[in-house]
């Protein structure tokens, strides 16, 4: 019996970890069980054929928000060509609705519910053993099923298994080859977020520790670039965040980045210490914030103290060394457009390095789904459900938010305008109000349906700020040029950064000084002067752009060899030419 696990992932660089442990878990049936993963961006006949040539007899789809909807397309044409072949479905987006799913889709025969590892060891036990034998069938928790005479069965829920049991999924990487590998050492969540389906298992479970240590150490062995946590709020126990941390910064390989999901107040002074003792660049944060409103928070039954949040930030950030990635939710209830503005600025004082402004995703099952009609909630018919007004805030206010993300995508969160952003910001009289804005400029210039290169980037970023701020147009110039040398050495200099200074004879006697002692440039002692002047680039100012941005003349030094790990900026040196 040919049974193929069916992963649909948003991106080539993803991995589906559900359907490798399902697989894992029932290792004993060989190699009945393989794995085909693909993506959201292939097209659907692409898959089909694949999917023909495999001819599974039974085929099992893996479902999510993001894929749910490739999947529906995909069950409806592979019953026609492969009309014997069995289809089951499993995964968060079928769970809370297995049965309206079986109903709604007459090719489906099995939804698996909730967990699925043993679920599915009984189910191709069953197949195996007995066939579609519905008295067998009756027997398994965890799954709804279809009759030969097309009733529809319930089993009912079933326990959830002990994480330690789950068999190690990574043990060959070469197949996990320029993907991202998550790893998860805890199932359920100790909180209740009412737009979270986390919060319906409050079964709180952790893999045995020094199971985890031992898959760590294979991570760390094989020089992981990046493992990501998926446990929904990692640092829940104290004890067993620290011996986590711990194990990482003391086998640290110099080059495996691990990524956690944290709630940042319940973090101790232990444990930010420790933290702050990495390696840069060693872990990343990413910390759920979603609203600054103490009304918001206490109706979505959310435990947060943002002061507490605030405070965790800024001394994790103080030590320079931790990406830290806040997230806030646009649309929850009594969260209007000003709010949200409140929130956004609360969030952005905090200078994190990524922002994410995100929408409600009205999510079946979940609580905030119940109270639908008492927040007067309109969302997408299909996946990802997402929130088009409430009654707190209208589709325009939803829209005008949308193009606010876009413009913080592209001039914060990308890292790219370090220097400027932050000066252009004492224009406006507060942060939101500068890529609110610039999303208006966009919008009048017919700028936003345009698909823009990095460079122009910069350039629109100048007529915009010298528009609003024209006296200090030259600094802004300046500054941007300084920003864009900091992210890479240009072969080609924009025409918005002006002509640059290279026969000027004190470049010339720095080269020929720091090839013969090496002051600044560290690494590059096996090339010559030429390479030297071709690695990196020196820069005249004529104000303090590393700085304060007052008018006074500099030169620079980018260092390109050696970057900052967090944010991947050049090393700058000022140059004491007179």
């Amino acid at each position: 019996m040919n049974i193929l696990l069916t992963a649909i992932n948003a991106k080539y660089i993803h991995s589906n970890l559900a359907v490798y442990s399902l697989k894992a878990y029932a290792d004993e049936f060989g190699g009945t069980i393989s794995i085909a993963e693909y993506t959201i961006n292939q097209r659907t006949d692409e898959i089909l054929m694949d999917l023909y040539k495999r001819k599974p007899d039974i085929l099992c789809f893996s479902c999510y928000l993001w894929n749910l909807t490739c999947v529906e397309e995909l069950i409806s044409d592979i019953n026609k060509i492969l009309p014997d072949t069995m289809i089951w479905l499993g995964g968060p987006e079928v769970t809370c609705d297995a049965q309206d799913v079986l109903k709604r889709y007459p090719e489906v025969d099995i939804v698996m519910t909730g967990e699925g590892e043993a679920t599915f060891f009984e189910l191709v036990s069953c197949m195996h053993n007995t066939g579609y034998d519905e008295k067998v069938l009756k027997e398994i928790k965890g799954i709804v099923f279809r009759s030969r005479s097309g009733e529809i069965f319930d089993c009912g829920r079933r326990e959830t298994v002990d994480l330690s049991t789950i068999p190690f999924v990574y043990e060959h990487l070469g197949q996990f080859e320029h993907k991202i590998i998550y790893y998860e050492t805890s199932r359920g969540c100790p909180f209740s977020c009412s737009y979270c389906l986390s919060s319906i298992d409050k079964t709180l479970r952790f893999r045995n520790i020094e199971l985890v240590k031992k898959e760590l150490g294979h991570f760390l062995d094989h020089n992981v670039p990046q493992v990501k946590f998926v446990d929904r709020t990692f640092n829940c126990s104290h004890k067993h965040a620290m011996e986590i941390w711990t194990y990482i910064k003391e086998h640290d390989n110099g080059i495996t980045n691990f990524h956690f999901e944290v709630a940042a107040d319940l973090f101790c002074p232990e444990e930010i210490e420790l933290i702050k003792t990495m390696r840069p660049g060693q872990i990343q944060l990413e910390i759920g914030v979603q609203s600054t409103n103490e009304k918001t928070i206490a109706e979505i039954r959310r435990v947060m103290d943002f002061g507490q949040v605030s405070a965790v930030v800024k001394e994790i950030g103080r030590s320079g060394n931790v990406h830290q990635h806040l997230d806030l939710i646009a649309g929850l209830p009594y969260e209007d457009y000003q709010s949200f503005r409140r929130s956004f600025n609360h969030v952005y004082a905090l200078r994190p390095e990524q922002l994410q402004l995100g929408f409600l995703k009205v999510l079946k099952g979940s609580y905030m789904e119940q109270q639908k009609d008492h927040y007067r909630l309109v969302y997408k018919s299909s996946p990802n459900y997402e929130v088009l007004s409430t009654r707190w805030l209208s589709y325009q206010d939803i829209l005008r938010l949308k193009q606010v993300e876009e413009m913080v995508e592209v001039y914060y969160n990308s890292g790219q305008f370090t220097a400027t952003i932050p000066f252009l910001e004492q224009a406006f009289d507060d942060p939101f109000q500068l890529y609110e804005e610039l999303s208006i400029y966009y919008e009048e210039n017919d700028l936003h349906t345009l698909n823009h290169s990095r460079v122009r980037r910069y350039k629109i970023l100048l007529e915009f700020a010298s528009a609003r701020d024209s006296r200090r147009g030259e600094q802004y110039r300046e500054l941007l040029t300084y920003d864009l040398y900091l992210r890479e050495n240009l072969k080609s200099r924009p025409p918005f950064a002006g002509e640059a200074v290279t026969g000027d004879e004190r470049i010339r006697a720095f080269y020929n000084t720091e090839t013969l002692c090496r002051r600044y440039l560290q690494g590059y002692e096996s090339y010559d002067k030429r390479q030297l002047r071709k690695m990196t680039h020196i820069e005249r100012f004529s104000y303090a752009v590393d700085r304060d941005g007052k008018q006074q003349e500099c030169w620079l030094l980018f260092d390109y060899r050696n970057r900052n790990p967090i944010s991947g900026q050049a090393t700058v040196f000022r140059l004491g030419f007179d």
